[in-house]
């Protein structure tokens, strides 16, 4: 949103400079983005006349000027059509920098005249489009600075811009009167009173307007009347020079207008040429396939529902948004249509964005206008069209009728210390609100018609806290109702994850923080990919369904970073996964995978790839950190996109699966675009079962001073056992003394047979009361052969 000074003069009455103003604005929730001031550029800019004007002998097109300056006479060759004697020009001289074509002026040869300097036109110094010719000045002395002629003969020209930015709830700062009023309310000055206008019709006008039943919620309020015998043409100097300013190219009186009005008071207006209607004017939905050139020249086909406003031959304005093409208003309208109307935000805003239209009725409409100066915007606007192109005005017509948005909230004045933490006066806050246009009766406030956004009593405080300034906010320390220790306020599972978060870190993984919904392929390579978790509305093709699983997203990641050069990736994510439509259907997991190799590139033959055990080992870190029992069953029973003899299952009993590890299977490595190879593992964190007690302590440290002792054994046992179950059954014999139990040497062939191996464990004896004699380690190590062989059937190796 951009205004200037002058424009903003029209409302406020203020003393008040540029660099107050732009202050202000920022402080009251209107961010300044810039302050643009003519006099900037124009200032190495000075008057000077011409003295003679002679033929160019080598270019009948040029001139060979001697024009007097503040420095002399100096010799200027220009093309212009209007250059000649005794005219007061506006002079750049050699050095100058000229904005309109970005060049600094030097001496040079045109045809082999020599010309110090230029004779600007107006585009030249960004002051209009105007080209044909050079700046004549009616007065003026040599050697006068431009930007001070301008000053004292047209001041609009140098009048200095402000641009803001509006946030969307704001939209009553969408006209300059809404900027006025806040600045009013802040001390910056005095709000002019609106001048109300009303436009007597001398006859009912020819064209009548309704609105169809199923149309009137999205268009509550439709008003016109015709203005015949106007005279359209260029607009007064000042319209044109303001809407310059704001970066609108003026284009004709009636048009003109319209623009007017949407930066004045935030509202939209729209005109027809009366000549080009046939008919009455009808505002209804599209029945879709229809077909209208808008007033920027580009084609628009409406689907079924978008608001329009038709005559008996077909559409002519698309509602609320833009006009028309086939009844726009020319050099040529002699009788125009006028209207003013109110439209729902919603509708706006689905029907400019479906047809991608960005005007701005559009960005006004779709943020909310004030209904109830729809009757006094006619009005207005009638008088404005009477005076800049006079004609006569009709009676208004009206359809529908001004919604009602009246509504109040208690002004609870203690509230702004409670929720703010600002002391300041009730007469204070009440002034401030009366001065935003709010009406304070009977403890209530009831809310002005242009000031959509404020639902509730907390906005009547946000209101009263922006204008005193949220600078004058204090920093004092929160007070503490009770000395000690505050309560803790995350939940077991908030804790849990932390602590997850914290362990893999620990462990060299770097964090990542993917996306929730990943692309159909790379789901059905996890299990995913079905139609009860696909999104309606997804964000692209690539994200179009919910997750099943952490690994799409980090093996995505890692793809991304191989293409990159970076080969060797330890990451993990903490996060949802989803396997189902429903709100229970998911779960929170954490998942780390380990790609290429284990290290830098070593001489000394350090560096190998990642396998299994690493992942082996960086779960049992996770689960061991978050509290899972030590003693865990391992299953075979793999997901497909698990390497099927290179991964396991960890659980408390096959019914309680807490996660996974392993080799990821090659097909789903290639199917995300990986170079393998990649282990990983994943966690469910709930399935890990909470501590019953609810102490915030931790156990006794158990430690010992007894030398701890340990034994070798060499099971033979079925080629198929798997280890873990012969280490918990040496674990198992006891509890009290067998502190770690280890494998360390796996054997197969030789004099074992055929489906035999051997397995060689070590066992950690920790005595807590005395030192082990010889009886009692061989006690236990009879009780450790024969646990083993109940369990597994195995046998000491001889």
């Amino acid at each position: 949103m951009k205004f200037t000074i002058s424009w903003l003069k029209d409302h406020l009455d203020t003393d008040a400079s540029v660099d107050e103003i732009a202050e202000a604005c920022t402080d009251l929730g209107l961010e300044v983005e810039g302050i643009y001031n003519p006099l900037d550029r124009l200032g190495a800019f000075t008057l000077a006349r011409v003295k003679s004007a002679e033929k160019h002998p080598d270019a009948d097109r040029l001139r060979v000027c001697t024009v007097e300056t503040d420095d002399g006479d100096k010799t200027i060759v220009c093309g212009a059509p209007n250059a000649r004697e005794g005219i007061t020009v506006v002079i750049a001289k050699p050095g100058d920098y000229v904005p309109g074509i970005d060049v600094t002026l030097s001496v040079g040869k045109i045809r082999g005249v020599e010309s110090h300097g230029m004779m600007a036109s107006e585009r030249e110094l960004e002051l209009s489009d105007e080209h044909d010719g050079i700046i004549e000045l009616p007065s003026g002395e040599v050697g006068e600075k431009f930007v001070d002629w301008l000053a004292a003969n047209d001041p609009d020209r140098v009048d200095p811009v402000i641009e803001i930015a509006i946030t969307p709830n704001r939209p009553d700062a969408l006209g300059v009167r809404g900027i006025a009023r806040d600045l009013a309310a802040r001390g910056l000055g005095v709000l002019k009173p609106l001048k109300e206008h009303r436009v007597k019709g001398n006859f009912p006008s020819p064209i009548i307007v309704t609105i169809d039943e199923d149309t009137r919620d999205d268009n509550p309020l439709f008003m016109g009347r015709l203005v015949k015998g106007v005279k359209n043409g260029p607009s007064p100097a000042w319209l044109q020079a303001r809407l310059r300013a704001v970066g609108l190219r003026p284009i004709s009186a009636l048009v003109d207008i319209t623009n007017f009005f949407t930066y004045d008071m935030n509202r939209p207006l729209h005109v027809f040429d009366a000549d080009k209607v046939n008919g009455n004017l009808r505002v209804h939905r599209a029945k879709g396939g229809e077909i209208l050139v808008g007033l920027d020249e580009k084609e628009y086909t409406f689907a079924p529902g978008m608001v329009v406003i038709s005559d008996e031959t077909g559409v002519e304005s698309i509602g609320g948004i833009m006009g028309g093409l086939p009844t726009g208003c020319t050099d040529e309208t002699t009788n125009v249509f006028l209207e003013a109307a109110f439209w729902d935000t919603t509708q706006i805003a689905r029907t400019g964005r479906a047809l991608k239209i960005n005007s701005d009725a559009r960005y006004r409409n779709e943020r909310g206008i004030d209904p109830e100066y729809n009757v006094q915007a006619i009005e207005a606007a009638t008088q404005m069209i009477l005076d800049l192109c006079g004609g006569e005005a009709s009676e208004v017509v009206m359809a529908g009728e001004v919604p009602d948005t009246r509504r109040a909230y208690k002004l609870d004045t203690d509230r702004v210390q409670s929720l703010v933490g600002m002391d300041i006066p009730a007469d204070e806050q009440r002034r401030t609100l009366t001065a935003l246009g709010f009406t304070i009766k009977d403890g209530m406030a009831h809310v002005p018609s242009w000031r959509p956004d404020v639902q509730g009593s907390a906005d009547l405080v946000e209101e009263v806290a922006r204008v005193a300034s949220l600078t004058k906010l204090v920093g004092k320390p929160l007070s503490r109702a009770h000395v000690g220790v505050p309560k803790a306020i995350l939940t077991p599972m908030q804790k849990r994850e932390g602590m997850a978060r914290r362990t893999i870190a620990a462990l060299g993984y770097n964090e990542c923080v993917t996306y929730s919904f990943i692309d159909a392929e790379s789901a059905k390579h996890f299990g995913g990919g079905a139609d009860v978790t696909q999104l309606q509305n997804p964000i692209s093709s690539e994200m179009s369904h919910m997750r099943p699983s952490l690994l799409p997203g980090l093996l995505q990641a890692a793809a991304r970073n191989q293409a990159r050069g970076f080969m060797d990736l330890a990451l993990f994510e903490v996060g949802p996964v989803f396997h189902g439509g429903e709100p229970e259907e998911y779960e929170q997991m954490v998942t780390g995978i380990l790609v290429g190799h284990t290290g830098p590139r070593d001489r000394f033959g350090a560096r190998r790839p990642v396998d299994t055990y690493d992942a082996k080992a960086d779960v049992e870190a996770v689960l061991n950190a978050i509290g899972a029992p030590a003693k865990l069953t391992y299953l075979r029973d793999m997901n497909a996109w698990w390497h099927p003899g290179r991964s396991a299952k960890l659980g408390l009993g096959p019914k309680n699966i807490l996660g996974a590890f392993g080799e990821l299977h090659p097909k789903a490595i290639a199917g995300m675009n990986v170079k393998g190879p990649v282990v990983a593992f994943a966690v469910h964190l709930a399935k890990v079962p909470f501590p019953k007690a609810k102490g915030t302590g931790r156990g006794a440290l158990g430690a010992s001073d007894l030398q701890p002792v340990e034994r070798d054994f060499a099971f033979v046992v079925d080629a198929d056992l798997e280890a873990i179950n012969l280490v918990n059954a040496a674990a198992g014999a006891d509890k009290a003394l067998i502190t770690e139990v280890n494998v360390f040497d796996e054997f197969i062939g030789g004099s074992l047979g055929e489906g035999k191996k051997s397995l060689a464990i070590t066992v950690r004896l920790q005595p807590r009361d005395a030192t082990l004699t010889d009886k009692d380690i061989e006690a236990v190590s009879a009780k450790i052969v024969e646990k083993v062989g109940k369990a597994t059937g195995g046998t000491l190796r001889g």
